[in-house]
């Protein structure tokens, strides 16, 4: 049965109405209401309710309500499919856009060095910063000044530690990730080749004992270098074991 239009004071009003036509009770209706109706300010501006009603269907069968019922749920669930692609697809949209933005490098650079310098002074340190990017769009300081020494810390861990707090404040809202290389006294470069001096002795040790070597717990860049290091040797081999932040380098033996 088609729909109709029923207008009344209110819904229940067009309710009782529409059963009164449909010569039905009013459980046995479906509809939609397609305006609710107002009073307006002391009866100005009042607008009647509307509906759209039909009786409901009556099935012959248990078979017949039961083909009804899941094609009425497949329209709902397609529907909500569609408004949530739509949804998604909007997201995607104003992610695109937010990416494509261009980063303000002048402004990202004073963020990352007036962080630097204050972080630095709090622990009664003074350092002269100067911060660049590079071909690659990441963002390069170094810090020069007196007691460098504790800004590195424990193989390079308090240097770690800064950088990667450089980086939330420089990353916060942007939609494009920029990495952050912080360094002093160039110390990344020197740590990096005391890494591949110590991965080349480890081998040889491993070569000449046939037994495993651990190494000391190190973090994800350091034990990179390692395996990088090693990766072409035909004796030996290496894989990492534990848990960050005792995560270690393993030589073995290739068998």
């Amino acid at each position: 049965m088609d729909y109709i239009r029923i207008s009344a004071k209110t819904v229940a009003d067009a309710i009782i109405e529409a059963s009164i036509q449909l010569e039905t009770s009013s459980d046995n209706i479906e509809y939609e209401v397609i305006e609710a109706g107002s009073s307006g300010f002391f009866g100005i501006g009042s607008k009647q309710a509307v509906i759209s009603v039909r009786k409901k269907r009556e099935y012959s069968s248990d078979l017949d309500l039961m083909e009804d019922t899941i094609i009425k749920d497949k329209i709902i669930k397609e529907k909500k499919s569609e408004v949530k692609k739509s949804e998604v697809k909007k997201e995607a949209l104003n992610t695109v856009k937010e990416a494509e933005k261009p980063i303000d490098k002048v402004e990202t650079i004073k963020t990352a060095v007036e962080f630097i310098e204050k972080t630095c002074k709090a622990m009664n340190v003074n350092v002269v910063v100067k911060a660049e990017f590079d071909e690659e769009n990441n963002l390069n300081a170094d810090m020069s000044g007196n007691d460098m020494g504790i800004l590195i810390g424990k193989r390079g861990q308090t240097l770690d530690a800064l950088q990667y707090l450089t980086s939330l404040v420089v990353n916060k809202g942007k939609a494009s990730y920029i990495r952050v290389k912080l360094d002093t006294e160039n110390y990344r470069l020197r740590r990096k080749e005391t890494l591949e001096s110590l991965a080349k002795n480890i081998a040889s040790k491993v070569k000449r004992t046939r037994r495993p070597v651990f190494l000391e717990p190190m973090n994800p860049y350091e034990r990179r270098v390692i395996h990088s290091t090693l990766q072409n040797d035909p004796y030996v081999s290496t894989h990492s074991e534990g848990e960050e932040p005792y995560r270690k380098v393993v030589v073995t033996l290739k068998k």
